[in-house]
């Protein structure tokens, strides 16, 4: 290509790598001889040669909850306007999955991981940070590491209260499956907050579910229409849950808030727009994808000096007609 545009090898770098130093008429030659000969760069080649790629890896259990492509929204914001792009995976909830998707991101030679994890040792984690990874988990809060994650056990609380202090003593819980760290905090943290205000394990009921889906929420809702007597406050792990429930109440002609109150999480964008618009407890989900973001730029551009950040991010109670 240097002798098809008549120029040396440094400048068709310089035209490809830092334009700004190449002058006008010069560039527009090599440009010119790159659409000619049809060159395509070869990223991969260029990265083992700086030691470095402008690539950071994400790793997220599943992109069908919306929640998980706002965080990741934010997140490449951040990133392409510090030059990088990302490279997604997605665990599927399987700890197999996740470990092939950080083997795989680990040969694409990414500069940092975000993880939202499922089964992620200390090990693991010093593992990649030995072979120089920035490392940054997304919603959990662990030493040695940064993180970004929300309270949930707050959050659980909020929940609770906003149902207590609507007078409401028969709750239901509808949770995801409570291996997964956040599910169990926001279960915690809302019977924590049943049993501070006095109501006894008998009126309290927990319906655990296999997924978080809407589809989940609405076999949740069948369970919940069996229990005598029926609850007159629910809330669920997550939105989707919530919004599927709600759904299967109103075709089984159940009045929602008049006769059962529903408490989601997270607030998508969905919540606003339900049949019954869903109060829900906030995720502040594109801060906390800034957040990481930033966290993983910092340890990658200067990993000797960087410090560990754990950020802890507060949610918020959203009311609306559902409750």
């Amino acid at each position: 290509m240097a002798i098809h545009a008549g120029v040396s090898v440094g400048t068709v770098s310089n035209v490809l790598n830092r334009p700004n130093l190449v002058a006008e008429a010069t560039r527009e030659r090599v440009q010119a001889a790159i659409g000619e000969l049809g060159f395509v760069r070869n990223e991969t080649a260029r990265q083992l040669r700086q030691g470095q790629s402008h690539v950071l890896g994400v790793v997220v259990p599943t992109m069908a909850n919306p929640y998980f492509s706002d965080v990741g929204r934010a997140a490449e914001t951040v990133m392409n306007a510090e030059g990088f792009d990302a490279l997604w995976c997605t665990s599927e909830g399987s700890p197999t999955k996740e470990q092939r998707c950080l083997d795989f991101l680990e040969e694409q030679n990414v500069s940092g991981l975000l993880i939202s994890p499922l089964d992620l040792g200390a090990a693991r984690v010093a593992e990649l940070h030995g072979r120089g990874l920035a490392v940054v988990l997304l919603d959990r809060t662990t030493a040695g590491v940064c993180s970004v994650a929300v309270d949930h056990r707050a959050g659980g609380a909020l929940a609770a209260h906003h149902l207590l202090g609507r007078r409401h003593r028969r709750l239901v819980f509808v949770t995801g499956p409570r291996s997964i760290r956040p599910v169990r905090e926001r279960h915690a943290g809302a019977v924590r907050a049943a049993r501070d205000a006095g109501l006894d394990e008998h009126a309290l009921t927990t319906l655990e579910q296999p997924e978080m889906t809407a589809s989940a929420g609405r076999d949740a809702a069948r369970r919940l229409l069996e229990l005598d007597p029926l609850p007159t406050g629910v809330f669920c792990g997550n939105d989707l849950l919530a919004i599927g429930l709600i759904n299967e109440l109103v075709r089984a002609g159940v009045k929602v808030p008049t006769e059962i109150s529903v408490v989601g999480y997270d607030d998508i964008d969905l919540a606003a727009t339900a049949v019954v618009p869903l109060t829900t407890v906030r995720q502040p989900r594109e801060e906390l994808g800034r957040t990481a973001t930033e966290l993983a730029l910092a340890e990658t551009g200067d990993p000797e000096q960087h410090e560990h950040r754990q950020v802890v991010l507060s949610p918020e109670l959203i009311v609306r007609e559902s409750a």
